[in-house]
């Protein structure tokens, strides 16, 4: 059921997905001298904005997603040309502001025909003014504004594609990075919670079954059979059984603190040794190490899960009904969420690690694609035309945003069928 909480709960897991992988391109956009326009969190429409600095933080109605702006990346500033009149705002003859329309509001600034101007290398603009032409510096973080808009200047060295292929290539990277710094710290805190396994222990036991005759009971622990240790592998103590069918194993067991040895002989079903019994895994509260080490493999076998799941969708062994969009995210993350804190940091992680894979995959409009540029760009000693590389990463793009809408049509159509 989605109380308020659960739905508090799903809105956070959003947030903390989305805006940690962002934070990770802003972050490193920053450090890199990138000139960072917008951080969102969603896309379309604004719900909310507001600006720091150089920065305009904003949510956006559609929560699939999220974007930093970076300078130089869209067309963002109006271009400006010779013979053109203009108006400026000059202290300690340096050129501050930039006005480009409603010249005749603009009573303190020095209007005048461009002789010249650059606002990416050389920072200059020769003005023809009813006193001659005269030669400015434009401030670094000159303004211009132009149809009822602010823009601040991005010379070359702030926009991103002034940036070395190296440069680049972090600003891209951290975000996914960061999604798997997340999930580790997520699993970390799951197995920090819950535990580590410890021991294989029975669960119940099957009436008249090989197990229930040979007097094993619920609650003990199987610390070895036939003399080699099970501790907590149980996939290994199905494998021992499964192999000796007809034949008698001794198995190791503890209860009430005391060890017996008891011989079972497992039955042959379906040509597999069977005994009759149910198993759970035993916790024990995680030491430090033992904590990063249980987090990494978790984290290592889900990676699997996740390539194997994406080989599947590749080789067309999956169709769009087994995908699902945003709408089944928030459907079975509220889901989750109801079952407890700790099964939805488990979910989150998850999510998060997911997230960072996908990302990496080099499908255009991807962070993966954007990669695959820029090591183009380390080979050849130049980048790839940014036209080309836009029209890639536009047509991507909008293949995704297709596909999101199938499968959130699907997700709507399966919430309506129950």
């Amino acid at each position: 059921m989605f109380t308020p909480e659960v739905i508090a709960m799903t809105v956070l897991v959003f947030f903390a997905l989305v805006g940690i992988h962002e934070w990770g391109h802003y972050y490193f956009a920053k450090r890199v001298g990138i000139l960072v326009r917008e951080f969102a969190l969603g896309f379309g429409p604004r719900l909310f904005s507001y600006k720091k600095g150089e920065t305009r933080y904003t949510l956006r109605i559609f929560p699939i997603g999220g974007f930093v702006r970076m300078a130089g990346e869209d067309p963002e500033i109006v271009p400006v040309s010779p013979g053109q009149t203009i108006a400026v705002e000059v202290s300690d003859g340096v050129v501050r502001r930039i006005f480009l329309d409603r010249l005749e509001e603009r009573t303190n600034a020095l209007r005048g025909a461009v002789q010249r101007i650059d606002l990416e290398r050389d920072l200059s603009l020769s003005l023809e003014t009813d006193e001659g032409i005269r030669h400015f510096a434009v401030d670094p973080k000159a303004i211009m504004a132009a149809r009822g808009s602010e823009t601040q200047i991005a010379p070359l060295n702030r926009q991103f594609a002034g940036k070395t292929a190296g440069q680049k290539a972090i600003t891209i990277f951290a975000g996914p990075m960061m999604n798997f710094v997340l999930s580790f710290v997520l699993f970390l805190v799951y197995v920090m919670g819950t535990g580590v396994p410890d021991y294989v222990k029975l669960a119940a036991i099957e009436e008249n079954s090989p197990a229930a005759k040979a007097g094993l009971m619920p609650g003990d622990v199987i610390t070895a059979v036939n003399g080699e240790p099970i501790g907590a592998d149980m996939e290994r103590l199905v494998a021992l059984i499964g192999a000796s069918a007809g034949r008698e194993m001794i198995f190791s067991v503890r209860r009430d603190g005391e060890d017996k040895l008891v011989p079972v002989k497992p039955e042959t079903v379906d040509g597999t040794g069977k005994v009759g019994i149910s198993i759970v895994m035993g916790l024990r509260k995680a030491g430090p190490l033992e904590a990063v080490g249980q987090s990494a493999a978790l984290m290592w076998d889900f990676t699997k899960e996740i390539f194997f799941g994406l080989r599947m969708l590749l080789s067309l062994q999956l169709g769009l009904d087994d995908l699902g969009g945003p709408v089944r995210i928030v459907e079975v993350t509220g889901q989750v969420a109801s079952m407890g804190v700790i099964s939805l940091v488990l979910w989150s992680a998850m999510l998060s690690l997911y997230l960072g894979i996908f990302n990496l995959l080099p499908f255009p409009a991807l962070d993966g694609s954007r990669l695959m540029f820029i090591g183009i760009e380390a080979i050849r000693g130049r980048p790839v035309d940014p036209a080309r590389e836009s029209m890639v990463h536009f047509i991507g793009f909008a293949m995704l945003m297709m596909l999101m809408i199938a499968v959130t049509y699907n997700d709507i159509l399966r919430l309506f069928k129950g």
